[in-house]
């Protein structure tokens, strides 16, 4: 099971780490939502739990719930700026389709 992470979501994370004074790291997940059955989650971690995966990527932790790893895996987390713009990009392997609106994707 494999994670990675660009030196521009890496830059964002360690940025938003120091801003908000705390954390481990970014927790990486998924829920059920949206039109095409699930949407990604990103969430601060200040503690581990006992199934989680970390990935230390760029001098920064991504952390993953071992019960989303199967729809995750292999998944490059990026940050992207585009004009006035600026968000976290996620490129998925195990996509199969993704809603009109782009916030939700199907495996």
């Amino acid at each position: 099971m494999s994670v990675s992470i660009t030196e521009s979501a890496a830059e964002q994370i360690q940025r938003q780490l120091l801003k908000r004074g705390s954390g481990l790291g970014l927790r990486l997940g998924v829920k059920k939502s949206g039109c095409s059955g699930y949407a990604y989650v990103l969430n601060y971690v200040d503690e581990l739990e006992a199934l989680d995966k970390t990935f230390e990527l760029s001098g920064v932790k991504v952390i993953v719930r071992d019960e989303d790893l199967p729809l995750l895996n292999g998944i490059e987390l990026d940050y992207r700026k585009e004009g006035l713009n600026a968000a976290f990009k996620f490129n998925n392997p195990n996509v199969t389709g993704m809603c009109g609106c782009g916030e939700s994707f199907a495996v």
